[in-house]
């Protein structure tokens, strides 16, 4: 009769972590955080010291995933919302996306308006004369007759 041989079959254990990938409503809510400025590190150290509150971000992400169909559609809308609201020093959360959603496609960042200086006076253009003028804090309106190479267009808010 012949015995069956044992082989002994080694078998190698592969140590592999799987990355935590986030969810969707994961992506959202932290993509919020980006737009304001924030990193993942950032949030998480304030997330412990709880000077944010991450699970009140939770229920506004998942009602914006409903509405967008697709996180890019959920980041897309986010983008255009905080490009609005920073442009005029307004504060947003996840809901201004809510209250915006209807008008998207109209909202633009404010226009960045440069305006004309002359030594730090501030200078007006006159139609009627065609002429260039200097405003004095006095408001004394003195005629331009300098090049207009001289002339600082800062932006003022």
């Amino acid at each position: 009769m012949i015995k069956p041989v044992k082989k002994k079959i080694e078998t190698k254990k592969k140590t592999v972590k799987a990355e935590k990938k986030e969810s969707d409503i994961q992506q959202i809510v932290n993509h919020y955080f980006f737009t304001k400025g924030l990193n993942l590190d950032e949030i998480k150290e304030n997330a412990k010291k709880q000077k944010i509150i991450y699970s009140r971000f939770t229920k506004p992400a998942k009602q914006l995933l409903d509405l967008a169909g697709s996180v890019e559609k959920a980041k897309n809308a986010m983008n255009t919302v905080s490009e609005w609201a920073i442009s005029r020093n307004l504060d947003y959360a996840i809901e201004t996306v809510f209250k915006k959603w209807l008008e998207l496609d109209r909202l633009k960042p404010k226009e960045i308006v440069k305006k004309p200086f002359y030594d730090g006076n501030r200078m007006v253009w006159s139609d009627a004369k065609r002429k260039w003028f200097v405003v004095t804090p006095e408001n004394d309106w003195l005629e331009f007759a300098d090049k207009e190479e001289k002339i600082e267009w800062r932006i003022v808010k």
